[in-house]
């Protein structure tokens, strides 16, 4: 009988590749995805989309309500979203603000109710910089939580977690995955905008493994 496993699946590049890769590895996944009135909702359509054709038990999740206490991110309030490099400062207006907490407790939650031990999300180097949520020192300290806050431990488990977009791009070309069926950009338009940190993350891990992005950018052809 397969392992049961939770998987924060946001629709980005990160969480497609780690739910393509425990479901290689035999897991019995239960994808979990959030709609916390981020403007880039439009990722949601794109992971309900992969679950289906895995025939995956997929879960959308509405925890909007939030998103009136979390108005001082630009995800999530009329701010504009910034341009740029996820390294440069503009970028923290990205933050939102206790998100991954948020998202990891309810996961948990979902884990210890259905009998699952561990929980996959998708945190990596390449966060590091901009969003403490996806550092080591958070997730060791709420896999430490995680292990004593039922009386069922459950794992949080980030492959990435010493890993920049690059590589996890590399590893899942290496699985044959199809990045068409992922969103990134921040802005939910049409196309993706190709300015923002998220686009310029992902266009680069592109760029750096020698291959074109599926996606169709409103900048013209993508790198």
């Amino acid at each position: 009988m397969s392992e049961k496993a939770v998987v924060i699946y946001s629709g980005g590049m990160d969480s497609f590749t780690i739910l393509h890769r425990a479901h290689r590895d035999g897991y019995e996944l239960f994808p979990l995805t959030f709609n916390y009135g981020q403007k880039h909702s439009k990722e949601i359509r794109y992971a309900a989309s992969v679950c289906q054709s895995l025939g995956l038990p997929h879960r959308v999740i509405d925890i909007t309500a939030i998103n009136q206490l979390l108005q001082s991110s630009s995800l999530t309030s009329d701010l504009d979203i910034p341009e740029g490099h996820y390294e440069a400062d503009n970028m923290k207006s990205t933050v939102v603000p206790n998100r991954n907490m948020i998202l990891l407790s309810l996961a948990i939650g979902y884990a210890v109710d259905i009998g699952a031990n561990k929980v996959f999300y998708g945190a990596h180097s390449g966060d590091h910089a901009i969003y403490p949520d996806c550092r080591p020192e958070f997730v060791h300290a709420m896999n430490d939580v995680a292990r004593i806050a039922n009386y069922e431990p459950v794992e949080i488990v980030t492959p990435y977690l010493d890993s920049d977009k690059i590589g996890i791009l590399k590893d899942g070309l290496t699985m044959g995955l199809d990045y068409s069926l992922t969103w990134t950009c921040y802005n939910g338009r049409e196309k993706a905008c190709g300015k923002c940190g998220s686009c310029v993350e992902r266009l680069e891990a592109f760029a750096l493994n020698g291959i074109s992005d599926p996606l169709a950018y409103e900048t013209g052809p993508a790198l």
